[in-house]
């Protein structure tokens, strides 16, 4: 079985993070695979485990990038593809275009994704790749079955489970549960090294930057306003209630 195994390199939502001009400081900020993304990493090892095959990771973005992949790859990936091409950055439009023309060149029968990144929040990666792509998508997968051609997929609607049956070739996006993810073992990460990691650029996919150009923008990024402390009232509660009505009406206007 023919994997493929798209991720992204975000920032770590457990560190504290800097915005200068609109912009994410990288001097401040620790990079890391998105989270959901290490779900579908261990997903596609275990389907190659048991089924056979190989297990390609890909990822859009500059050279920091490539840690992202090699800790994939010291997961147990077979081999790995960055598009490290500028030109080709840009919005969900944009890398689904990118990631489609990557997708072409491997002839998957699967693909797995995570079901949204942590930075943007859009859960539209899945979706617009398997559009691109002309073939099915299943999304949120907490249980993941092959058999041959046949596909099931147990994925969580709201706290509930709805289970969908398709066909290979078919896009999966994983959610939370799906299974625990292996952290990479000292051998692992000595294999990862020797592993072969592809470069490629707009020549190599045969785009231009028009045909991928973005269609939206970010005008501006902000990190939330800090909280006021809680204010304690005192007193019987007849009082307090008066003056909690007052506080509502006169501070926070919400009355």
């Amino acid at each position: 079985m023919n994997i493929l195994v798209v991720l992204k390199q975000t920032f770590d939502t457990e560190e504290k993070i800097v915005i200068n001009n609109g912009q994410i400081s990288e001097d401040s900020a620790e990079f890391i695979i998105n989270p959901y993304d290490e779900y579908a990493v261990e997903e596609a090892i275990k389907l190659r485990d048991d089924l056979g095959g190989e297990v390609t990771v890909a990822t859009i973005g500059p050279d920091r990038a490539e840690s992202a992949l090699r800790t994939a790859l010291a997961m147990g990936a077979d081999k790995a593809v960055l598009v490290d091409d500028e030109s080709l950055f840009g919005d969900e439009f944009t890398t689904a275009k990118v990631l489609a023309a990557v997708a072409k060149q491997g002839n998957y029968d699967i693909i797995l994704a995570g079901q949204m990144a942590v930075d943007s929040g859009s859960g539209q990666g899945g979706p617009r790749l398997a559009e691109e792509l002309g073939i099915n998508h299943v999304s949120t997968a907490v249980k993941l079955e092959v058999n041959g051609t046949s596909v099931r997929v147990e994925r969580d609607v709201e706290g509930d489970l709805e289970v969908v049956e398709t066909s290979l070739p078919v896009l999966v996006t994983a959610q939370q549960g799906l299974n625990e993810p292996r952290y990479p073992s000292l051998p692992g990460i000595m294999k990862a090294k020797k592993k072969p990691l592809e470069r490629l650029g707009a020549d190599d996919l045969g785009l231009s930057a028009a045909d991928v150009a973005a269609k939206t923008e970010i005008v501006d990024q902000f990190l939330p306003a800090k909280k006021q402390a809680g204010r304690i009232l005192s007193g019987d509660a007849a009082s307090m209630a008066a003056e909690l009505v007052s506080l509502l009406r006169n501070e926070a206007k919400v009355i």
